[in-house]
């Protein structure tokens, strides 16, 4: 029976080629290659710098954590956001020490919009409890993010964007993760830049990448991208009483984040297929898109765009009276066919913020249809023509049933 996985990845030469010159290097912690990838994505995404952590969730702590060092974010401060998204955004701000307050989605793209964030900016009694609106761009589809900075602008809120699974994707010819103040992604296996576990805090601002360094090295002194300490000098050592060493001199209660030389090795060889690997998930959602037409009056097909790089296939039962997620999905996986659910409701689907329940309970209702009746499968680069067909064979003859 054939298999196909929600994702995979392939070591091919370049990348062996990259991790062996980090083991001949003898040095696989932060080094050359995190800068060269830091260096390169900053100006692929279209900002001045990239730090990089060892995952998407390290990174949305330290960039929610900048915005209260840099910003004056204050403590239990509110931020906006999506029901519907992976726990790790969620886990991000409440790590920080801020409040998620959620709005609903939009069926045809799980994402929030401006017109829900305006609704309910506009029905709180004060919006100075608020200080952040933070979107996910999820499964790659872009939220609208010039209108969202607009409403920022307009009640003085700062924009934060989980760009986590959008690496790639347009709005306005300009790429996700370049509208706000701050932006993080994700590296992650299944990603669409894929190292294994990885992350990013990426800005314009000098203090914000300044912060991010340090927060990332247990909140220690130096925010140097490479430390020169082994060349005799050092532009903190100014700053210290004789005999003090800025490595071990810290100035926040951070914590080790850093990642390592082999991972942004990996990085470096991806990113240069990024463009590449977009187009081909393109073709394979055009393909399944076109196979599968015949059945979107029982299920909603993913919204085809050149400017949309898909992490993955999104689906959503729209006839659940008459089709359950749990048993299609089922009797796909028992053909071989790996799925996953399309995230959930947090406050009203994940025991984690079962507290939260009370509050949100019939307030959010796109959000949980989504979370009871959506699931995605592959349409990764290393699906081949026979892995379409086959999908859109056995979806066929699952769906006619």
């Amino acid at each position: 029976m054939r298999r196909v996985g929600v994702g995979d990845f392939q070591i091919g030469p370049e990348e062996r080629d990259a991790i062996l010159e980090v083991l001949d290097s003898n040095r696989i912690t932060e080094g050359r290659r995190v800068l060269e990838f830091e260096s390169r994505f900053s100006r692929y995404i279209g900002k001045r710098f990239s730090v990089l952590v060892n995952s998407g969730t390290s990174a949305l702590v330290t960039g929610l954590n900048a915005l209260r060092y840099c910003r004056d974010v204050g403590g239990a401060s509110k931020v906006i956001t999506t029901p519907l998204t992976y726990i790790a955004t969620i886990n991000g701000i409440k790590h920080a020490g801020l409040e998620p307050v959620f709005v609903d989605v939009e069926i045809s793209d799980f994402n929030i919009t401006p017109e829900k964030i305006r609704e309910h900016i506009e029905a709180v009694d004060d919006v100075a409890d608020y200080s952040v609106i933070l979107p996910v761009h999820l499964m790659g589809f872009p939220v609208d993010m010039l209108s969202v900075n607009r409403i920022a602008d307009e009640q003085g809120l700062i924009t934060f964007e989980d760009a986590a699974q959008a690496h790639g994707s347009l709005l306005d010819g300009r790429k996700c993760g370049s509208f706000g103040l701050v932006s993080i992604f994700s590296f992650y296996i299944a990603h669409n830049i894929q190292v294994g576990e990885m992350g990013a805090v990426v800005t314009d601002d000098d203090e914000i990448m300044k912060f991010a360094r340090r927060f990332k090295a247990n909140g220690r002194m130096c925010d140097c991208a490479v430390c020169t300490r082994s060349q005799g000098t050092c532009p903190n050592i100014g700053r210290l009483e004789e005999g003090r060493d800025p490595r071990f001199y810290h100035i926040h209660t951070g914590y080790n984040f850093k990642t390592s030389d082999i991972f942004a090795a990996i990085g470096v060889v991806q990113l240069k297929k990024a463009d590449e690997i977009m187009r081909k998930r393109y073709e394979n959602v055009k393909k399944l898109n076109e196979g599968l037409e015949g059945f979107s009056d029982l299920i909603q097909l993913p919204r085809l765009s050149e400017d949309i790089s898909y992490l993955a296939y999104p689906i959503l039962i729209k006839k659940p009276e008459i089709m359950s997620r749990m048993k299609l999905t089922r009797t796909l996986e028992e053909n071989g066919i790996e799925t996953r659910p399309l995230f959930s409701c947090i406050p009203t689907q994940q025991p984690a913020y079962s507290v939260m329940m009370q509050n949100y309970e019939g307030k959010l209702p796109n959000a949980e249809y989504v979370g009871e009746n959506g699931f995605y499968i592959g349409c990764h680069q290393y699906l081949d023509e026979g892995d379409l067909n086959y999908i859109i064979d056995i979806f066929t003859k699952v769906l006619k049933q």
